[in-house]
C-alpha cells in the first residue's frame, strides 16, 4: 500500500519540473517580448518626437544661422591687427569678430594703393585681408594696409553677433529676384577678392567665407560673424546693391 503514493509522488516530481521550467521560459518570452515592444515603442516615440534639424544647424559646408561656417574659400575681412608674431597676426573686426591671419612666401602686400611688404603689418594697423577663409582662420593672398573705406551701403547697419540671440531678418537695397539661398558657383581669385573688398567696405565687421555668382551674373558675398547681414549682394561692376 505505501508503495503507489510514492510512485506518484515520484511520477508528480517528474513532471512538474518540466512545467515549471515551460512556465518560467513563458514569462521569460513575454517579459522579454514587453521589454523589447517597450524599447522599440520608446525608440519609435522619441524618434517623432525629435524635431528636425533647425534651419540654423550647423553643416558642414552649409548655412550655420549667424555663426555659419564654410569650407575653405576665397573671402576675407577687415580690421585691426594684433598679436603680430612671425607669419602670424590676429585681425579684430569692428563688430568684434577675431579672426587668425596666416602669411606665406606668396602672400602680397599694399599700402593704400602702393606696394609695401610684410614689414608694413604692425600692431594697431588697419588692415584688408583678401584670401582663403576657413571658419575665422584666412590664409592671406594679400593684405592692404589703411584700406579705402566707405563706399557707401543700400543701408542697415552691421549688428555684432551674440551666442543666444536670433538673426535680425530685414533685406535693404536690391535682391536678386530669382534668388534662392544655396544656387549659384562659388568664384576664386581676383573675382572673388573684387566683390569681398566691395561687400567688406559696404559693410565691415565680419568675414566673407566664401562668393558665389548667380545666374544673373550678380555675387552674393557669403558673410558670418555678425547677427546682420549674412548675404551681401554685389553687381558684376562689384557695386554692393542689396543686403539681407
Amino acid at each position: 500500500m505505501t508503495d503507489e503514493p510514492v510512485k506518484e509522488s515520484k511520477v508528480r516530481r517528474v513532471f512538474a519540473g518540466p512545467r515549471r521550467l515551460i512556465a518560467i521560459a513563458v514569462l521569460i518570452c513575454a517579459v522579454a517580448g514587453s521589454a523589447g515592444y517597450a524599447v522599440a515603442r520608446s525608440s519609435n516615440s522619441d524618434a517623432a518626437a525629435a524635431p528636425p534639424a533647425a534651419a540654423g544647424a550647423q553643416l558642414p559646408g552649409g548655412e550655420g544661422g549667424s555663426n555659419a561656417r564654410s569650407g575653405p574659400a576665397a573671402g576675407g575681412s577687415v580690421g585691426t591687427v594684433s598679436n603680430v608674431s612671425g607669419s602670424t597676426f590676429t585681425l579684430t573686426t569692428s563688430a568684434g569678430e577675431k579672426v587668425t591671419v596666416n602669411v606665406t612666401s606668396s602672400t602680397t602686400y599694399l599700402k593704400g594703393s602702393s606696394a609695401a611688404t610684410q614689414a608694413a603689418v604692425t600692431n594697431g594697423a588697419s588692415v584688408l585681408v583678401l584670401g582663403t577663409t576657413d571658419s575665422t582662420t584666412i590664409t592671406a593672398g594679400q593684405v592692404v594696409v589703411d584700406p579705402a573705406t566707405g563706399s557707401g551701403s543700400p543701408g542697415g547697419q552691421v549688428i555684432p553677433f551674440q551666442q543666444g540671440t536670433q538673426s535680425a531678418a530685414q533685406q535693404v537695397g536690391q535682391i536678386p529676384a530669382d534668388y534662392t539661398e544655396g544656387d549659384g558657383t562659388v568664384v576664386s581669385g581676383t573675382t572673388a577678392y573684387k566683390a569681398t573688398q566691395a561687400a567688406l567696405a559696404a559693410y565691415p565687421g565680419g568675414v566673407v567665407d566664401r562668393v558665389v555668382q548667380l545666374s544673373s551674373g550678380e555675387y552674393e558675398v557669403h558673410n558670418i560673424g555678425v547677427n546682420w547681414p549674412h548675404h551681401i549682394f554685389v553687381n558684376s561692376s562689384f557695386q554692393v546693391v542689396g543686403a539681407e
